[in-house]
């Protein structure tokens, strides 16, 4: 996994922070393969709040603070509201990527 220690730390912070204490974070795409280089940070979350508005809001405030946090990467989030439709990127995110 292409992360510092200190990454995963604030990516779980900001993560419980905007998306509630038992949120749960993976790291998932092209940043857990050791032997690729570059690529963006892919994060999947199962958000605890089932509130489509709310979520919107913490997904930009969540962003705009972990970019000034970890620095200005291009990072993609994949949010799923509890409650919410599956979809198949929730399982293979959640399949192929590595929980934080």
């Amino acid at each position: 996994m292409r992360l510092s220690t200190e990454q995963i730390q604030t990516i779980k912070q900001e993560t419980a922070h905007f998306f509630g204490a038992q949120a749960e974070v993976w790291l998932f795409g092209s940043r857990v393969d050791d032997s690729a280089k570059g690529g963006d940070i892919d994060l999947y979350v199962r958000a605890t709040s089932s509130d489509a508005d709310e979520l919107v809001n913490s997904r930009f405030a969540f962003l705009a603070r972990l970019k000034r946090r970890i620095g200005d990467r291009k990072i993609d989030l994949v949010l799923q509201r509890q409650g919410g439709d599956t979809l198949p990127i929730y399982e293979i995110a959640a399949q192929q990527g590595v929980k934080l």
